[in-house]
């Protein structure tokens, strides 16, 4: 099993997007801003959704990578830490998730 972990990436992708590193896809993904790494975030999402659908286990895996890394620079633009997220997702799991939904519904 990998120890590599997503605060890893996390890291890595700082590292290249202060880089200016021309041939670095995060450092021209920072340069075109949040807008550009939206979008390919969005086109992961769909792919991995695909492949999903599809039930192609190794394009499964390769789409996830993708969507990954894509979420953890658009995070990265928007000056949210992983950590952030990742205390989020701590404090959902103290309730049900049909009730932490429900909380985040707003009021008709």
């Amino acid at each position: 099993m990998s120890t590599f972990s997503l605060s890893d990436l996390e890291a890595t992708i700082a590292e290249r997007a202060r880089s200016g590193d021309s041939g670095s896809w995060t450092a021209k993904l920072f340069s075109r801003g949040i807008d550009k790494a939206a979008q390919k975030l969005g086109e992961e999402a769909v792919e991995t959704v695909i492949a999903a659908v599809h039930g192609d286990r190794q394009a499964l895996i390769s789409e996830s990578a993708d969507l990954v890394y894509h979420w953890l620079v658009v995070l990265a633009i928007s000056g949210v830490p992983l950590a952030e997220v990742l205390g989020e997702l701590e404090r959902r799991t103290t309730q049900s998730g049909i009730a932490e939904k429900a909380s985040r519904q707003t009021p008709a």
